[in-house]
């Protein structure tokens, strides 16, 4: 079997930040529509995302749901994403993936166990993710 890191395409930044927030919302097999809305909403309004085209957010989700078939595809994710990310923006990635996973205002284990991972394989301080987290809750706070 081919080396599934062989046959997927280099990511850029914006591409690599995409990943991270589709992989936050699809680690418990269960892409809501609020947590959709949220990647859309993002990548429409952050500066971060200026110029970048809409059309390539369904290329980086099949690149990530590939992977996420192959036995070893969440290292190789990582890879890519820490391959294409400027390390300046690894709490970025950290807090769209901590918007996304609180956008439908649900936790499950899963999901924060996917947060976990990619705090630790971004290297967040947890200080700062302890922040960045904080952060997410009370943004998606409903009355």
């Amino acid at each position: 079997m081919p080396d599934v890191t062989d046959t997927t395409p280099s990511l850029s930044p914006q591409d690599a930040l995409v990943a991270v927030m589709v992989a936050a919302s699809a680690s418990d097999e269960n892409m809501r529509t609020a947590e959709l809305v949220a990647i859309q909403r993002m990548v429409n309004h952050m500066p971060v995302f200026a110029g970048y085209d809409m059309d390539r957010i369904a290329r980086v989700s099949r690149t990530v749901f590939d992977l996420f078939e192959e036995e070893d595809g969440l290292d190789a994710l990582f890879g890519l994403i820490r391959e294409a990310l400027p390390v300046r923006l690894n709490e970025t990635a950290y807090a769209l993936a901590c918007d996304v996973v609180t956008a439908d205002g649900r936790h499950n284990e899963v999901e924060l166990r996917m947060l976990e991972e990619i705090r630790e394989e971004l290297e967040i301080d947890r200080l700062h993710a302890a922040a960045i987290e904080w952060g997410a809750r009370v943004r998606h706070m409903t009355p």
